[in-house]
């Protein structure tokens, strides 16, 4: 079984190339990054989420995650600025391609009713977001010892110059996009 770098390589590679018409194996799209983001607003209700939210992200990449603060004041919310907000990581290289790889085959099928994700969460710069409403989709995480089911955003960060190459390259990644 080949691993998703050594998918890209010898598969994703020269189909963008074909379809896009490079000149070089250097302009082909690649996947930069991978950003997995948990925000919590119950933290001012419960302290320890924001530790059981690392936890829980820490188990699923494999890599600890850094806690994110609030940049501004926000009265409506009862935010203050520099409060705690929830906690982040970034998967670059050989995680990054690890992670993908588990998303696309491992957990987004366990997703109830799951039909594809959306082809509409690019950002015009060739990135890609998408949300999760349950970290349990994740083997790793254990139902018994979950406190709250919590939601995450993850977003791909990749070279492509447009939407289009963007979504080409997550197609051939894997990418279960919806027809």
């Amino acid at each position: 079984m080949e691993t998703l770098k050594e998918q890209y390589i010898n598969e994703v590679v020269p189909a963008m190339m074909k379809k896009f018409n490079y000149k070089s194996v250097m302009e082909v799209p690649k996947l930069e990054k991978i950003v997995l983001n948990v925000g919590l607003g119950d933290i001012k209700d419960n302290p320890k989420s924001l530790e059981n939210a690392m936890n829980d992200i820490k188990l699923i990449t494999g890599q600890s995650p850094i806690i994110t603060k609030a940049k501004k004041a926000i009265a409506a919310f009862k935010i203050r600025e520099g409060v705690n907000m929830g906690c982040k990581v970034t998967l670059r290289s050989g995680k990054m391609y690890d992670f993908a790889y588990k998303l696309f085959n491992v957990a987004l099928p366990r997703v109830r009713d799951f039909r594809g994700v959306s082809k509409n969460s690019f950002d015009g710069r060739g990135n890609y977001s998408m949300g999760i409403k349950e970290q349990l989709i994740f083997p790793e995480i254990e139902y018994d010892k979950v406190d709250k089911v919590r939601g995450m955003d993850i977003i791909f960060v990749t070279t492509a110059k447009t939407d289009e190459e963007a979504r080409e390259l997550l197609t051939l990644l894997g990418m279960p996009f919806k027809n």
